[in-house]
């Protein structure tokens, strides 16, 4: 998405955007084996129109879920959620096919109304996250940070759909770190389209009628999946030239992740886009530097400055960077 229609959504203040039925099923194909007989809860949803919810209530019996929660916002002039002006917030439950005919059919559907507003701060949807087992849905990229902060609270486990900026977040950053939270299996480029009221200003070749392309969505989960334990193919070696140090870190810098050094032992700035491809059985992630001002729960690693904590190379500031280390050979 170009950078002016992001800055529409943030004026309006809504991040209404509806995440295609396809792009589910790509992501959630690696998980199956985390669902089976685990209550799911899409809270950041309008069940009446989410993909969240056809693909669970449609995969209910293959997934083996015990039951399917999906809540939604009454939105009368808010800034969430979805702009159907609905009188009542509403959630819904459904428990599995019960006629035979593997549909979930409307009268299998309970409707049933919210005293609130349906926010996933609230008290009673606060109730409904207790009784969930997973979360899964697309929340609103403005509150990532204290949906995020609510789920860990919670102790749930989540696979929801965030934008990289957030890996920066001084609350995001240090679970990636800690191995709490990673990164999914992702969108293909790095970019989704998404059903949204929004002018789509994508290229010729990346528009799709009625819906909005966004660059740099990813999926942020705490679930395990095989993928992630593949070790990245190393084959550059190191040398002072090709890797100088930063003046302000004892680390190198590496300008892609394919040149990763295999024969460098010590601290690496790497580009963030490393996190697609970290194996935490090859490498530890120790810290970040991603912005102006120093913050040592982001930064990680001794700083060798007073102020501006963005890695410097003979003065110059580069891209923002993940610190890392090799794992060394008995911890792998």
């Amino acid at each position: 998405m170009a950078k002016r229609t992001i800055d529409k959504a943030k004026a309006a203040k809504k991040d209404e955007f509806y995440t295609q039925l396809e792009d589910i099923n790509n992501e959630l194909r690696h998980y199956h084996d985390h669902f089976r007989g685990k209550t799911v809860l899409c809270n950041c949803d309008d069940p009446r129109i989410s993909n969240f919810f056809t693909y669970f209530a449609y995969n209910f019996e293959f997934l083996g879920l015990k039951k399917l929660i999906t809540t939604c916002y009454k939105n009368q002039n808010m800034d969430l959620f979805s702009q159907n002006q609905s009188e009542q917030a509403v959630y819904l439950v459904y428990e599995g096919d019960k006629n035979g005919n593997s549909i979930p059919d409307a009268e299998e559907i309970g409707v049933k109304p919210l005293k609130g507003d349906g926010d996933f701060r609230s008290k009673e949807c606060i109730e409904l996250l207790k009784e969930a087992d997973i979360v899964v849905t697309n929340p609103p990229f403005s509150l990532f940070r204290e949906y995020v902060t609510q789920l860990i609270e919670y102790n749930k486990k989540f696979l929801i759909i965030g934008h990289q900026n957030a890996l920066s977040y001084k609350e995001i950053f240090p679970l990636i770190r800690d191995n709490k939270m990673w990164l999914g299996f992702g969108f293909k480029g790095n970019a989704g389209h998404f059903i949204s009221s929004y002018e789509d200003v994508a290229t010729a070749g990346d528009h799709r009628k009625g819906m909005i392309r966004v660059s740099g969505v990813t999926w942020f989960t705490n679930l395990d999946y095989k993928e992630r334990h593949d070790n990245l193919p190393l084959y550059k070696t190191y040398s002072p030239k090709e890797y100088p140090t930063y003046d302000n870190y004892d680390a190198i810098n590496v300008n892609k992740t394919a040149d990763i050094p295999c024969d460098f032992d010590g601290v690496m700035g790497v580009p963030i886009t490393f996190l697609d491809k970290y194996s935490p059985e090859q490498f530890d992630i120790l810290g970040m530097s991603a912005s102006a001002g120093y913050n040592p729960d982001i930064v990680g690693i001794p700083f060798k400055g007073e102020k501006d904590a963005r890695p410097l190379i003979n003065g110059k500031n580069t891209y923002a960077r993940v610190f890392i280390q090799k794992r060394k050979q008995s911890e792998q």
